[in-house]
């Protein structure tokens, strides 16, 4: 019987601590990661403006090759919506562009509904560095109630990790398309 009483209480003692450091871990998350492109920003734009364009580099929209998806409007316009619906890894939701600036950022709304519902906005922006060189930015922003704000601190390096992975492919992508039209 002591021993139930010492592992309730340990439970207790580490749910208190939770709590607590939960109330000095920010509601709202930023997440973002850049990539330079050898590539002129008007491609490299053209090319992250279309959603469905992502299921050849976003790590996330492949983690489940017999996904169900579907598309509501025109791809890469205001209003267009690519949704998804996958295995338990890839989950189901739906994307869509709330804003552009053309050769300069798409504004994009995430919807999660699966595994667990939440909302957030994965913005791109393009920046030329060059004329044939364009930084791109990747963010993920939204925000968690308190005491789930505490999924920040695991957030930030996870999904920091796979935006790597996927600009890195974006970046594969765009600059094996210049060697074979250089060719």
């Amino acid at each position: 019987m002591k021993i139930i009483k010492k592992i309730f209480l340990g439970l207790a003692v580490l749910l208190a601590v939770l709590l607590i450091a939960a109330l000095f871990v920010s509601r709202e998350y930023r997440i973002e990661r850049e990539i330079v492109i050898n590539q002129p920003n008007t491609q490299v734009f053209n090319y992250i403006s279309h959603i469905r364009n992502q299921d050849y580099f976003n790590k996330w929209a492949m983690q489940d090759p017999q996904m169900k998806k579907s598309y509501r409007g025109t791809d890469g316009t205001v209003g267009f919506v690519y949704a998804w619906d996958g295995n338990e890894n890839a989950g189901k939701g739906e994307q869509e562009i709330k804003g552009l600036v053309p050769g300069e950022s798409v504004d994009i709304e995430i919807r999660f509904q699966k595994p667990m519902e939440a909302i957030a906005r994965t913005p791109f922006t393009t920046t030329a560095v060059s004329q044939n060189q364009t930084k791109v930015t990747w963010a993920m922003v939204g925000g968690y109630p308190y005491p789930c704000n505490l999924m920040h601190l695991v957030m930030e390096p996870m999904l920091g990790k796979d935006m790597e992975t996927s600009l890195t492919s974006l970046k594969g992508i765009l600059e094996k398309d210049q060697l074979t039209s250089n060719q």
